[in-house]
This record gives C-alpha cells, structure tokens and sequence, in this order.
C-alpha cells in the first residue's frame, strides 16, 4: 500500500513590470514570490511592497495561502511604497 502525502497548499505572488526600456533583464525571486521585468525604479518599487507585504503576514501572524484575497489586496496596497 502507498502512502499519500499530503501536499502543503501552495501560494504565490508574481510582479510583472512592464516598463523596462533600458534593456536590462531584472528578476528578483523568493520563496513565495517572483517579481520579473520593470525599469529599476519599478523594480524595485514591487521588491519593497512584496518584502513589506510578507513582514504585515508575519506580524498577523498568517501564511500566504490562509490570506482571503481582499484582505491581501489591502495588504498589497498599504505596502506600496508610493
């Protein structure tokens, strides 16, 4: 008989930054997230609100994947360094 493994839930967030046009190919990745793309401005605008966002789960006390998506979407915005 084979043993099931139950499987982590899995969650994840994927910046995209679209406004590059120096030619240079930025890509910053952690456990749970992935941030491609964006002039260095940008990309290093959606770093910060990532690593901000992960430090607000952290001090509720939450992972990624038990976040309901308003919630995280206020988050997000509360994060962003604008």
């Amino acid at each position: 008989m084979s043993k099931k493994r139950k499987s982590k839930p899995k969650a994840g967030l994927l910046g995209v930054g679209l406004d590059n046009q120096d030619g240079h190919k930025r890509i910053t990745t952690g456990e749970q997230f992935a941030i491609v793309g964006g002039s260095e401005e940008t990309h290093g605008r959606m770093t910060e609100t990532v690593i901000k966002t992960f430090e607000e789960l952290k001090n509720r006390g939450k992972q990624l994947h038990e976040v309901e998506h308003g919630e995280l979407a206020d988050i997000l915005h509360r994060s962003n360094p604008q």
